[in-house]
């Protein structure tokens, strides 16, 4: 099987990459995202059990739309020995609608001290749904630009199977971090919490013991010690949606590296366990080569100007948050899958949770390319052993057809792997060249980038930059359920020339027939090939040569289509004579067919007379080598005998006495 190109980088580097890979053998290139599925999961589900009485729906925000949130500046004091946080948010904003009013989203156990208003304390109250209502002693005017601080501590509400606001410990050391996907941000600071407001930029100052060191998002531009704490300041110049807003403290041990990216140098910075640390320096050539083979593909990193890096914590998994992406261990599977999030939920996030694959199946297909890009070896049998958990079921959409629904959301099965299969049929589609041209041009479209998107926004970008209609496309594959199977038959005459038959059947009603390229390869012990024939309906038949004759035919070998089977059969031969001329039936009622096999002429006349000898019909057509079968009309002739006459441009001349 032809394979495909995939040096990235010099050849040097990349023998030596795949060499320090290889020597890794003990942690898998491509892993179950199970972890941090089921870390996503609890979260969702736990909110959905526990969710106050009353109207809400699945987006878990009560804030009001009449605001929309330009910076905040988030001042928290935390000792990772005590679960507890004492805050003080300021949030500036730009009125909407006119009101006396704004709602912001924060969880009814903790207690707001206090929110002030140009130097002044204003009436609050909490609502239900976890909503902070703040009464303004006058009205504030549509355009206006403002501002509030929320003083607040308590005691953050976790959950059985999902902690937002995590006190553990490692090594007997204690350590406090957070993860807020989907809804987890109100439940320790006040914010907007739905898939619709981002912060233009941010700033966070943590307070700890001084023996801890915290992490959070973008750069940490001060840290001083002020008595007996570490005030740290931290810097977030990119809008950032609030459950990608994280912070951890523990006796981190701080890693600071560089990666050149296009000329570009970036910093990379980890904040390890003290125990760890061998560990995460010896993964970080993997987080260079995802950053740089991402970057190619997809745009620059983009948080260039300030870093990325890893922030290690307790539990399983991984969460992208900004800049900075929390994990147990740098395993390489979550290296990817987390670092490809930075373009793919962080810069442009899901609008909703029906486009969710647009931030994990986005995130599925980085960990795809990043194997292909390093071994072909290990590339395909991911696409097959991905296949194979796909199609364990008939039916799934990527579409999330039920937003309440926390295993439907994030289903390892269609948001993640059908998702990323999705996006790597569109590539096959489109070719790549145009393929990344146009993810490119959705990652940087003005009107996404560093918002939100829905999957509208990723197919008028792509139709925009291939100039080809794809809602059909997106019918069967984003909204419709299931998969195809493919049963090929096929053969091959003494010529070359291959005749080929394509089935297909659907595991699922909802798409009777999906219309897309269908690969083959010929082979023999010395020579292969692959044709690619646009197969627009089920039994389509085609005639290609190989140019040798093949032992063998499989159906779409390089993994291009989400097909539960493919399979090739080849039939029997129908002649293994030179110019085999049939022609049937005789005597004939409205037709008379002429088919030749194995043709060794480059052209053919077919010629009908009557009795009379006058010419009553004639064909002429070159011929490549492939068997051909034409169709003489006689309906319309009176009954009687009529001579037939049959010539190539060589020796073959048959004359045979037909009936009508």
């Amino acid at each position: 099987m032809t394979k495909r190109a995939t040096p990235i980088f010099s050849l040097i580097f990349v023998f030596l990459f795949i060499t320090a890979l290889r020597a890794n053998a003990q942690t898998a290139l491509f892993d179950s995202p199970g972890k941090f599925i089921e870390l996503e999961k609890k979260s969702f589900t736990d909110f959905q059990n526990n969710r106050v009485s009353g109207t809400h729906d699945y987006t878990r925000t009560t804030a009001s739309a009449n605001f929309d949130i330009n910076f905040y500046r988030c001042e928290w004091e935390i000792d990772p020995t005590i679960r507890f946080i004492k805050g003080k948010v300021t949030s500036y904003f730009i009125i909407t609608s006119s009101t006396d009013k704004i709602v912001f989203d924060l969880s009814d156990t903790l207690t707001v001290d206090s929110v002030t208003w140009h130097g002044n304390q204003i009436v609050f109250q909490k609502i239900a749904n976890d909503g902070l209502q703040l009464q303004f002693p006058s009205i504030l005017n549509t355009g206006q630009k403002d501002s509030v601080s929320i003083y607040y501590n308590g005691v953050p509400r976790n959950f059985a199977s999902y902690k937002p606001f995590v006190l553990s410990s490692h090594n007997a050391a204690p350590i406090i971090w957070t993860l807020s996907e989907p809804f987890g941000a109100k439940e320790w600071w006040p914010c907007k919490n739905g898939l619709n407001d981002k912060a233009d930029s941010i700033d966070i100052v943590i307070t700890n013991p001084a023996m801890y060191q915290a992490s959070s998002n973008g750069v940490m531009v001060q840290e001083s010690i002020v008595n007996t704490n570490k005030i740290s300041v931290w810097k977030h110049r990119y809008p950032i949606a609030s459950y990608l807003v994280a912070l951890a403290v523990t006796n981190y041990t701080v890693l600071k590296d560089t990666v050149t990216i296009g000329g570009n140098t970036m910093n990379l910075v980890d904040y390890a366990y003290p125990e760890n640390v061998a560990y995460f320096n010896s993964q970080r050539i993997y987080t260079k080569y995802a950053l740089t083979l991402f970057g190619r593909l997809f745009g620059d990193y983009p948080f260039a100007k300030e870093k990325y890096g890893f922030t290690q914590i307790g539990g399983g998994g991984g969460m992208e948050h900004q800049t900075n992406t929390f994990l147990n261990n740098p395993e390489i599977s979550l290296l990817e899958h987390e670092t490809g999030h930075q373009w793919f939920g962080d810069k442009i996030t899901c609008g909703s949770w029906e486009d969710i694959w647009l931030n994990e199946g986005f995130a599925t297909y980085c960990q795809i390319l990043f194997n292909e890009n390093i071994d072909t070896a290990n590339y395909f049998p991911i696409l097959k052993n991905i296949t194979r958990d796909i199609t364990t079921q008939p039916n799934g959409s990527v579409w999330v057809n039920d937003t309440t629904n926390a295993s439907r959301i994030f289903s390892a099965k269609l948001t993640y792997y059908k998702g990323a299969y999705l996006l790597h049929m569109l590539r096959w589609r489109l070719g790549d060249d145009v393929f990344f041209r146009a993810i490119k041009k959705y990652i940087s479209d003005p009107s996404l980038q560093y918002k939100f998107a829905r999957t509208a926004d990723l197919k008028r970008n792509l139709e925009e930059e291939s100039g080809k209609d794809l809602s059909v496309f997106f019918a069967k594959w984003f909204y419709g359920e299931g998969f195809p199977s493919y049963n090929c038959t096929w053969m091959q005459n003494k010529n070359n020339w291959a005749y080929i038959q394509i089935n297909q059947t659907t595991s699922h009603p909802s798409v009777s027939f999906y219309d897309m390229p269908v690969q083959l390869w010929f082979k023999n012990s010395s020579r292969d090939t692959l044709i690619t024939l646009n197969n627009q309906r089920n039994g389509e038949t085609y005639w290609v040569n190989p140019g040798f004759m093949a032992d063998t035919m499989l159906v779409d070998p390089n993994y291009h289509i989400l097909a539960k089977e493919r399979i090739s059969q080849r039939i029997q031969l129908k002649s293994t004579l030179e110019n085999d001329i049939r022609i049937y039936p005789n005597p004939a009622v409205d037709k008379l067919n002429v088919s030749i096999l194995n043709p060794t002429s480059s052209q053919i006349s077919i010629q009908l007379y009557n009795m009379a000898g006058q010419l009553v019909y004639k064909i002429e057509k070159s011929l490549s080598g492939q068997d051909e079968l034409f169709t003489v009309p006689v309906a319309k002739l009176a009954g009687g005998a009529y001579l037939l006459s049959i010539a190539d441009n060589k020796t073959l001349r048959i004359k045979k006495m037909i009936m009508k």
